[in-house]
C-alpha cells in the first residue's frame, strides 16, 4: 500500500477524488440554474447531502492537505463556481451582502457536527439546521453578522488535521510555515 502513497495525505486524496470530482460537477450543474439563488441552495443542499452520504466528505471540504496537490483542481474548480453562484446570488438581490466563501467551509464544519451527533437518534435533523441555515443567507434577514474569518484563517482551521492538542501546527522537514496558504483566491471581476 506504501509504495503507491507513500504518504498519508496521497492515500487520502486517491480514495476521496472521485468525491471532489462529484462536488466540483454540482458546482457546475449548480451553475445551469438559470434562477441564481435556486443555483446556490441547490449546490449548498447537495454539498451537505454528500457529507450525509459520506462522512469522509466533510474532510475534503474543511481540511486542508497542504502536501497533496490531487485534490487541488476539483477544489479549485468547485471553489470558483460556488464564488460565481455567491457573486450571481447577490446580484440577483437574493443572497446577503456579507456572505463569503468562507461561510460555506463553516457550514460544512457546523453540518458534520450535526450529521454526526444526531445519526442514529434523528438522522433528519440536518436537514431542518440546514434549511435554518440558507433561509439565514436569505438578503432579506438584514441585522448585521460579526465579521467573517479571514481566508488565512480559515486554512489554519482547515489544518486542523496536523494539531496534536496544542496551538501551533506540526512541522516536518518538507514543510514551510512560511509559506501558508490561504483558501483560494477570490476573483476580482
Amino acid at each position: 500500500l506504501f509504495r503507491h502513497f507513500p504518504e498519508k495525505d496521497d492515500l487520502i486524496a486517491a480514495a476521496l477524488a472521485d468525491r471532489m470530482d462529484d462536488y466540483a460537477r454540482i458546482a457546475t450543474e449548480a451553475l445551469s440554474d438559470a434562477d441564481p439563488w435556486n443555483g446556490f441552495v441547490y449546490f449548498v443542499e447537495q454539498s451537505v447531502q454528500m457529507q450525509v452520504v459520506n462522512s469522509g466528505f466533510a474532510d475534503i471540504v474543511t481540511m486542508a492537505f497542504p502536501r497533496t496537490h490531487a485534490l487541488d483542481a476539483g477544489r479549485q474548480q468547485a471553489y470558483e463556481s460556488f464564488v460565481l453562484l455567491i457573486d450571481r446570488a447577490k446580484s440577483a438581490g437574493r443572497l446577503r451582502a456579507d456572505f463569503t466563501p468562507e461561510d460555506l467551509v463553516l457550514l460544512h464544519m457546523a453540518m458534520a457536527g450535526v450529521i454526526s451527533a444526531t445519526a442514529s437518534a434523528a438522522p433528519d435533523a440536518w436537514r431542518r439546521v440546514l434549511s435554518l441555515l440558507i433561509q439565514s443567507y436569505s438578503s432579506s434577514n438584514t441585522q448585521e453578522l460579526p465579521p467573517a474569518p479571514t481566508p488565512a484563517a480559515m486554512y489554519r482551521s482547515m489544518l486542523r488535521r496536523e494539531f496534536h492538542g496544542n496551538d501551533k501546527p506540526t512541522v516536518d522537514s518538507s514543510d514551510n510555515p512560511s509559506q501558508e496558504r490561504p483558501m483560494p483566491a477570490r476573483r476580482s471581476d
